[in-house]
């Protein structure tokens, strides 16, 4: 798919994470990013000038990849979305299971028993 803007990202990671939820996995980076080549950058630091850095997201479910990025002014909007988006896909998580902190103390003293003699 590619490059697309911040919404039309959203409503193709949706329809990712949909195709993906019975089986199959997405893959979800991000990255902070100037999007200009090392090249560039080295010449508006010498010069004086700042870079902006903007947050470089990428999701591939291993078929298809999508990108985007994200400025400083819309990250806020972006991530209560994305947290919206999550919460409602991200229900295929299984459980951590959870040990009794006094059952496995007790599995442990039981483990260590007697210690044998060492040999001289």
């Amino acid at each position: 798919m590619g490059f697309l803007q911040p919404d039309p990202f959203l409503n193709e990671l949706t329809s990712m994470f949909e195709r993906n939820r019975e089986k199959g996995s997405v893959w979800v980076t991000f990255k902070r990013s100037s999007m200009k080549s090392t090249v560039q950058s080295n010449k508006l630091t010498t010069a004086g000038q700042s870079i902006e850095y903007k947050c470089l997201i990428r999701a591939t479910d291993g078929k298809q990849k999508i990108s985007t990025t994200v400025g400083a002014k819309d990250h806020q909007r972006f991530q209560a979305s994305y947290a919206t988006l999550l919460k409602a896909h991200v229900a295929a998580l299984k459980k951590r299971e959870r040990k009794d902190k006094k059952k496995a103390a007790e599995v442990d003293k039981k483990d260590a028993g007697p210690k044998k003699p060492k040999r001289v």
